[in-house]
């Protein structure tokens, strides 16, 4: 049995999902993984079997790569689609040269709220588990780095314009911040729409295998 396993995520688990998922199938308890992706998210999870979870420490700090479809006009409590609309609004004619302009400006090292939504403790308790009993939290920021945006495709979906955008970014980057940040630099709302994990450092989601694979 390999020791560091590369799995496609299915969306709508969670990344610990896909671990009891696995468990199961090799009958193997320790494990572990290497940076947690969204239910809402597809695409590249690092995982430890074994002896393999002291090596998980290697691949923590390797820059990321993201495929992200960010719907425009609309924001919810979560960051992406699966969360309860707080705005909404009528998004005026954006051209290409507007967005690539905003998606530049933002790369670099940049600072922005952490979501409300994630696994990062305040006093001991994950965020998310605050906004869950509807417990108000202060945002806080957090410094990360943006390698590059690049913008691959805008399309009219049936809730309103959606752009496709790849990032890569270093660890610690939330795609629903940033993508939340376009859109007000953009002058309207965002949330994200789809996401997926392509890379993370050298390893491409090509090099992995779907659950029903192993």
């Amino acid at each position: 049995m390999q020791e560091i396993l590369f799995v496609d995520k299915p969306k709508g688990m969670s990344s610990f999902s896909v671990i009891r998922a696995l468990r199961k199938k090799l009958k193997i308890r320790k494990m572990g993984h290497a940076g947690t992706l969204d239910p809402i998210a597809t695409g590249l999870l690092i995982i430890g079997v074994g002896n393999g979870t002291k090596r998980l420490a290697e691949y923590f700090n390797l820059p990321k790569v993201y495929l992200i479809d960010i719907l425009l006009g609309k924001q919810t409590d979560t960051g992406d689609i699966t969360g309860a609309v707080t705005g909404q609004q009528e998004v005026k004619s954006i051209s290409e040269e507007e967005v690539r302009s905003v998606l530049k400006s933002l790369e670099g090292v940049v600072e922005m709220p952490i979501p409300l939504y994630s696994a990062v403790k305040h006093k001991g308790m994950p965020f998310y588990k605050y906004a869950r009993k509807r417990i108000k939290v202060e945002p806080r920021l957090r410094k990360s780095e943006i390698f590059y945006l690049d913008l691959l495709e805008t399309k009219e979906g049936p809730d309103g314009p959606v752009i496709t955008v790849e990032m890569k970014c270093q660890k610690g980057t939330y795609a629903r911040s940033v993508a939340e940040e376009i859109g007000k630099r953009l002058g309207t709302l965002a949330t994200v729409f789809d996401l997926r994990r392509l890379q993370v450092g050298d390893i491409s989601v090509s090099q992995a295998k779907r659950l029903d694979e192993f």
